[in-house]
């Protein structure tokens, strides 16, 4: 019978079947570690099958820096570990669809690969803006200063150093680099294809951050960049005081990402002083805008006459007009002329569905009547409010408002003690330019204090929406001389998850998912001997009876066969009781679980009478050769279609 894998996916030998499905003729076997043979990818081949010339040296346009090549090498290194459900911390476990997962991100993010393949639909993330003040996650490809020297060429063959030795400045952009490299590439895989990202970045690595996306993404990919003022004065810094950060914005794949589009202010909206007093639109507010459009030159069949409700015409100034004072007699105009910025058909057209405004007291001297004297009446095409509302606006590459300090204010109102985050109205802001975003999955994998989340349930408050949100954070601990600290937050994870639950009471809505499900990055489930049984001695197998470890629950596992077989995190679950046994059923019978250690032939029968997509149990629930068959031939009777595995 087949066994679950319980390991993240290899997302080398992923890639190399799909080299392999393009190109079979650059598959070529290598020995692994263990002298075994694998498939590996003849990259010379490979280069010249992408080439219409000959291939010859190794020069190439790239960014690159030392440890590059190990970062991707640890990005698709397969790990075995697992996430562990913690109902006691979570708010409405049973009903709840958002995520908050504590542990490294690089590793939580290969975890997600299955279960959230192009399943996040929007992405922010304010990664460290690596000042030198601030964390830098400790991956195990951070290269030493031995070798990092040897990579860069510090040295000759003679041991001679060859210039000014500048390391330290070296070695602190490049793990950073690595650091986001790795993450981003996993990161890309769990976007949609109309998927965007956003990350905010400080000056420090916005240029090398930049070259990182448009490796990942693609630079045609590349939607653009805001600009965005984090405080207003100050005397800090060397040179200019720093006010402005930035937001990188990139999408998976650009001919998918609709036009974004953000909410008409207070201000524009207050410009649509109009009410129309009559017809289909009665009631509805509209602005004006001039029909007559100064400086648009030569525009052919664009100079006419046009009548005004007393009967006289009126037409942009010029040196040449028509023959006849009627309406819609054309003439080419010279670049003398004023022109309408319509055609006469178009302008036809728009009259006849009431969207032209005449006035006599906005008179324009731009317009002159029959006589040659300037017009009494003045022509204007209507924009209706109802209609620039449904279509937005397109926003602003310059963010000049919610500066960092309301964030401040935003957490001090709530109780808690923690300075570093960003305002929920600009993570409000950016989620909501994206377009039909209400069911939008939104991840934020360096969580921080949490302030995604909070911005989307605020969201969702709003306008009635129902996205959900997949928090990640590593459980880095606060300083013990902080006022984090000494409120009991011993973690930045104890603060996100608090806030969550404040923000959450805050909330009046009824229809507000104000809950999380807590997750925890934790080593597998299984014990060593599952993976390499031909390490241990037969002296040592007594000890080793379980291929399970002793401190792990029935929800343990049941959620570690959830990512294996990549079904999301929070879809239903309920727990039922059969002849003593604990059932397990996971979204309505995807899948279904009994980790019991001794299973009667009727609980085996009974999940089967359920056809489950998926069915597993513990391997030692059946104590012999018998019994498994007995399972097989269950399903392949009441169920045939079930997948069946055993831990």
């Amino acid at each position: 019978m087949e066994k679950m894998r319980m390991k993240s996916l290899d997302m080398t030998a992923q890639n190399i079947e799909k080299i392999g499905a393009l190109f079979p003729n650059c598959i070529t076997e290598a020995v692994d570690e263990n002298g075994k043979p694998k498939k590996a990818i003849n990259f010379d081949l490979l280069k010249q099958m992408l080439s219409g010339d000959l291939i010859e040296g190794s020069e190439a346009y790239e960014f690159t820096w030392v440890g590059k090549k190990a970062a991707i090498v640890e990005a698709n290194r397969p790990i075995r570990k697992t996430l562990r459900p913690c109902k006691g911390e979570s708010v409405n476990w049973d009903m709840t669809k958002n995520l908050y997962i504590e542990g490294d991100n690089l590793e939580v993010l290969k975890l997600l690969q299955e279960s959230y393949l192009h399943g996040v639909n929007i992405m922010y993330i304010d990664p460290p803006y690596n000042t030198g003040n601030d964390f830098i996650y400790r991956d195990n490809f951070t290269i030493n200063e031995d070798i990092y020297d040897e990579e860069l060429g510090v040295f000759d063959e003679n041991g001679n150093r060859l210039f000014k030795n500048t390391d330290s400045n070296g070695r602190f952009h490049s793990d950073w680099c690595s650091m986001m490299y790795s993450r981003l590439l996993l990161a890309r895989n769990l976007l949609s294809d109309d998927g965007v990202l956003f990350i905010s970045i400080g000056q420090a690595e916005e240029y090398n951050l930049t070259k990182i996306c448009n490796e990942v993404f693609g630079e045609q990919n590349r939607v653009g960049v805001i600009s965005r003022m984090m405080k207003s004065g100050g005397n800090k810094g060397q040179y200019f005081s720093p006010n402005m950060e930035y937001v990188l914005v990139y999408a998976k794949d650009i001919t998918c990402l609709g036009f974004f589009r953000e909410a008409l202010s207070e201000e524009i909206i207050k410009t649509y002083n109009h009410k129309e007093e009559s017809g289909e639109r009665k009631g509805e507010l509209f602005t004006i805008k001039g029909l007559c459009q100064p400086g648009l030159g030569i525009r052919p069949n664009q100079r006419y006459w046009i009548e005004a409700p007393d009967g006289t015409y009126l037409i942009p100034r010029g040196k040449n007009f028509p023959d006849k004072i009627s309406e819609g007699e054309k003439i080419l105009p010279t670049d003398e002329d004023t022109c309408w910025k319509w055609t006469y058909e178009r302008y036809a057209e728009e009259k006849k569905k009431g969207n032209i405004f005449f006035n006599r007291s906005m008179s324009a001297t731009a317009l002159v009547d029959e006589n040659g004297d300037t017009a009494q009446w003045n022509v204007f095409n209507k924009i209706w409010l109802s209609d620039r509302e449904n279509e937005g606006r397109v926003p602003v590459d310059l963010i000049t408002k919610w500066e960092n300090r309301i964030s401040s204010k935003e957490l001090k109102d709530l109780g808690i003690p923690f300075d570093f985050a960003k305002p929920t109205e600009l993570i409000k802001y950016l989620i909501s330019i994206v377009q039909n975003n209400k069911n939008a999955v939104i991840m934020d994998f360096f969580s921080g204090s949490a302030t995604t989340a909070h911005s989307v349930m605020n969201l969702n408050a709003e306008d009635n929406g129902n996205r959900q949100y997949i928090m990640v954070q590593l459980p880095e601990k606060n300083e013990v001389d902080s006022d984090a600290y000494k409120s009991g937050y011993k973690t930045i994870c104890d603060i996100g998850k608090e806030r969550i639950r404040r923000a959450g009471k805050g909330i009046t809505t009824s229809n507000t998912d104000t809950g999380f499900r807590v997750f925890k990055l934790a080593d597998s489930n299984m014990n060593d001997i599952y993976y390499s049984a031909d390490e241990y001695s037969q002296g040592m197998l007594g000890s080793l009876e379980s291929n399970i470890k002793d401190d792990r629950t029935p929800l343990d596992l049941l959620y570690g066969c959830v990512l294996e077989w990549g079904l999301p995190l929070n879809l239903s679950y309920k727990e039922d009781i059969v002849d003593g046994c604990s059932i397990h059923i996971y979204d309505e019978g995807s899948l279904i679980a009994c980790f019991d250690e001794s299973i009667p032939n009727s609980v085996v029968e009974h999940i089967a009478e359920l056809q489950p997509l998926r069915a597993v149990f513990r391997d030692s629930s059946f104590t012999d050769s018998p019994q498994k068959i007995n399972l097989k031939e269950k399903f392949k009777l009441l169920s045939p279609y079930t997948s069946v595995k055993v831990l």
